[in-house]
């Protein structure tokens, strides 16, 4: 029996962990709506199981993509946990990230005391995660974690993550990007 390629190429089921990648002209899905939808469920829960004793939790999360995940998950543990989760967006100079400015969507005084989980979408080199760190790290705050949607495993700093949806190792001239659509959220490899 002899299988045609071309049709398996844009397969994917969705409803089980197995997953034939659907590929698109120079990027292949690695994440569809479901499994990211699941990942941001089980760390949700991670967090709760984590912080379940705190009365609230700061969810930070590095603007653009970063704070667009931030969004799902404080939705996600609103549903689950009994404390209060605020949501809030950091922007930080990406490119010239040295500079100590930095603007957070709250007032700085929330963050005194307080849980910290600071968010990003994908975990590439580690800059814009560990800059945010030492943006944060100017405020007297309890604890902080950090949490990612997809770790590449190849970083230039040396940041860890505490959340992790999906750990994936690459080439370094592979590139991951998470695309957040009117409805639906996916992830590639290009």
């Amino acid at each position: 029996m002899v299988f045609d390629t071309k049709f398996l190429q844009n397969f994917t089921q969705t409803d089980t962990i197995f997953q034939i990648p659907k590929t698109m002209p120079g990027k292949t899905l690695i994440l569809n709506e479901l499994q990211i939808r699941q990942k941001i469920n089980r760390m949700a829960y991670q967090i709760y199981e984590d912080n379940c004793f705190e009365q609230e939790i700061i969810i930070v999360g590095i603007a653009n993509n970063g704070y667009l995940l931030a969004q799902e998950m404080a939705k996600q543990l609103k549903k689950i946990a009994d404390f209060k989760v605020t949501l809030s967006k950091l922007t930080i100079d990406k490119d010239n990230p040295h500079s100590e400015s930095g603007e957070i969507s709250i007032d700085t005084k929330q963050l005194e005391d307080k849980v910290v989980i600071l968010v990003d979408d994908v975990l590439n080199t580690g800059k814009a995660l560990i800059y945010g760190v030492k943006f944060l790290l100017q405020f007297p705050v309890k604890k902080m974690s950090t949490a990612v949607l997809v770790d590449r495993n190849h970083k230039k700093y040396p940041i860890g993550t505490h959340y992790v949806g999906l750990a994936l190792s690459t080439t370094l001239k592979n590139h991951i990007s998470v695309e957040f659509g009117q409805q639906t959220i996916e992830a590639y490899l290009s």
